[in-house]
């Protein structure tokens, strides 16, 4: 990453360098944009694609990696991203319900592949690129967001989570577009030309317009928080806007947001809120825990850190929070869906609860250890006068990119989803400069070898699992019973399609059928009152 800012004449590139770069770049657009139309999967079809996504940009970007890798560096944040993931994988091996276990390993294993490359990236000098292509899908998504809080119809966006555009819900757009910032701002002072830094700015009005159109509080919080932050990094230490055109450029652009953030509020839009001062009553909401999501919030958390106390050493499994968590909760408990029982969302509402309630509080210290580390990186080399004001600017953008993404994820799930997973990783990964090397480990051909042949092995199944969950929401959506069999082949592991097939016998009294799919739903969500149902009904035992 040293080499990003250094001229591409003195920066040795590979090709395995470009496909990198093409892969985290064509992986980072497809995850922001790609949708399914199946309405019956109303979440999976939104994050089904943008995982495979995610793992097939992994599986490129992190084959070309292992094809050139001679020497294999070891630092403190690669330490601790290690265990974090020897823990995920861990703690997926005691899970109750393998099938969400491996899902969500895979995207953090992926994650992490994305950030290594990315790193290698930023090594070949093609940092700047990565950064900037982050930065325009960021700007790409915020737009679909704003496209649909205008009024233009968009068949494939959920018309009751607007406006979440290409995601899905506005919660999930917002989350990246604040993550996303830092990356836009940084595009505006280092572009080349002034034309380029004039486009930079409205993509920073379109972002900033996109977020407060969102309401979302742990998005206004997290830039708040980070932008005093910024302000004190920025003020202190060496000058990183030696040049006078840059600092013309940043105010330019702190005028865009603020009179952004007026045009979002006066300019009449498509959205339906049910509160004549939405955005002043989100603004107040920020830090309310007693009313509302935020109560609801804290007896959540409360109730997962139940579980993580008596799960301990390696929490529940990877993935694992929707399957147990109804064991701890009272009936009357918010996070519980009325009609059916089980958690509303099948991820607790933070990635540090999510982190610790599934996968250990030692798994959890090492994701804090992971993002801390990354933190201190961006600070030290922030003050580090010895390097250029270029690298100064850039670590300090990737640091806010974490800062942002970690805060967030205090509130909701963020790193727990394929698209800001991609962003945020790569991000880090070509922003921040490596830490002191603990390790070095010489790559020869066999260890290269084996290393990818597991690699690839893993990649692939978690490419072919998501490619046939995606086949079976199509299956799904004929409703015929040889359509909802076929879709069981594909994804055996769906709990949504057992219990249709389990309703589906029980409604033409073939029990014998109905059982078999009520028992292997039971044995996917043993807490959910929806097997019982149909094994009551067809006589059996329901224990």
């Amino acid at each position: 990453m040293g080499a990003m800012n250094e001229p591409a004449d003195q920066v040795h590139r590979s090709v395995a360098d470009w496909v990198v770069l093409f892969a985290l770049s064509a992986g980072a657009f497809a995850c922001v944009l790609l949708v399914l139309p199946y309405r019956s999967f109303d979440l999976d079809r939104f994050f089904g694609p943008k995982e495979l996504a995610l793992h097939l940009a992994a599986l490129v970007a992190g084959l070309a990696a292992l094809a050139t890798l001679r020497r294999l560096t070891i630092s403190d944040v690669d330490a601790a991203l290690s265990a974090w993931l020897a823990l995920s994988a861990a703690s997926a091996l005691g899970a109750t319900n393998y099938s969400v276990a491996f899902r969500a390993l895979a995207v953090t294993v992926s994650g992490a592949t994305v950030f290594w490359t990315a790193r290698k990236v930023g090594l070949a000098g093609l940092g700047p690129v990565l950064a900037r292509v982050l930065a325009f899908t960021v700007v790409v998504g915020a737009l679909t967001a704003l496209a649909q809080a205008y009024g233009i119809k968009m068949e494939f966006a959920a018309l009751n989570r607007a406006p979440g555009g290409t995601f899905g819900n506005r919660n999930f757009m917002a989350h990246l577009t604040a993550a996303g910032i830092p990356l836009v701002m940084w595009s505006i002072a280092s572009a080349k030309r002034n034309r380029g830094a004039w486009l930079w700015t409205v993509s920073l009005a379109v972002c900033t317009i996109a977020l407060v159109l969102s309401r979302t509080r742990a998005a206004w919080l997290a830039l708040a928080v980070s932008g005093v932050v910024a302000i004190i990094v920025i003020a202190r230490g060496p000058a990183l806007l030696a040049d006078v055109d840059a600092r013309r450029r940043l105010r330019r652009a702190f005028a865009a947001m603020i009179v952004s953030v007026i045009l979002a509020l006066v300019v009449p839009n498509a959205l339906d809120w049910r509160s004549d001062s939405p955005y002043l009553d989100s603004m107040k909401g920020v830090v309310d825990y007693h009313d509302g999501s935020g109560r609801g919030r804290l007896a959540q958390y409360t109730n997962s850190i139940k579980m993580a106390e008596h799960h301990w050493l390696l929490g529940v499994g990877a993935g694992n929070w929707p399957v147990i968590y109804p064991k701890f909760a009272p009936t009357n408990d918010p996070s519980l869906a009325e009609t059916t029982g089980m958690t509303a969302n099948p991820w607790p509402s933070s990635d540090w609860i999510a982190a610790v309630s599934e996968r250990g509080w030692a798994s959890g210290i090492a994701l804090a250890a992971f993002v801390g580390i990354l933190l201190f990186g961006a600070a030290r080399t922030r003050y580090d006068a010895t390097l250029s004001s270029e690298q100064r600017l850039a670590a300090l953008a990737g640091g806010g990119v974490v800062l942002i993404a970690a805060l967030e994820g205090a509130f909701d799930a963020v790193l727990l989803l394929p698209t800001p997973t991609i962003v945020v990783m790569a991000a880090a990964g070509v922003l921040i400069l490596p830490t002191t090397s603990r390790q070095e480990i010489t790559m020869h051909p066999a260890r290269r070898i084996i290393a990818s042949i597991a690699f690839a092995a893993f990649m692939i199944a978690a490419c072919v699992m998501s490619d046939r969950r995606i086949e079976a929401m199509q299956l799904y959506e004929m409703g015929t019973a040889a359509a909802i069999e076929s879709a069981l082949v594909k994804d055996p592991g769906s709990y949504r399609i057992q219990m249709r097939a389990a309703d589906y016998f029980l409604s033409r009294g073939q029990c014998l059928k109905a059982r078999t799919h009520a028992l292997s739903a039971r044995a996917l969500f043993p807490s959910s009152p929806g097997p019982r149902h149909v094994l009551g009904k067809c006589g059996g035992s329901t224990e």
